[in-house]
């Protein structure tokens, strides 16, 4: 599949995520709506900007069907999303206010990777 493929799957990545199931009745400090920019250092994708919501230290991309994050209580936030043949991964760190990683990505056989920011709205 082309950059094209790989931009259509991150784009839906970025817009969706599914139900986690029952959640807790706790709340984490991470907790809330994020505002995420992904950057592509390596490969033809192209740069997102979009909003997340982390309910209970899961990070909540409502719609896609596999889909799944979760930030531990230091911060360390992990997420991993597949759609039909394309998928990503994310790794880094927030704390109460913004937040970076690394993030790589396939679509068939095409692959890219770069940062990922985030800043708490």
């Amino acid at each position: 599949m082309t950059g094209t493929g790989i931009r259509a799957g991150l784009l839906a990545l970025a817009l969706t995520v599914p139900a986690l199931g029952a959640a807790e009745a706790r709340t984490t400090p991470y907790d809330g709506t994020w505002n995420i920019t992904i950057v592509t250092q390596r490969g033809t994708c192209d740069r997102y900007n979009f909003p997340v919501e982390i309910q209970n230290g899961q990070v909540m991309f409502p719609g896609l069907v596999r889909a799944g994050g979760r930030v531990g209580g230091n911060g360390a936030v992990s997420v991993s999303i597949k759609v039909m043949d394309k998928s990503a991964a994310g790794s880094g760190r927030l704390t109460l206010g913004a937040g970076s990683g690394r993030w790589s990505g396939k679509s068939g056989n095409d692959r890219c990777s770069g940062t990922w920011t985030a800043q708490r709205n």
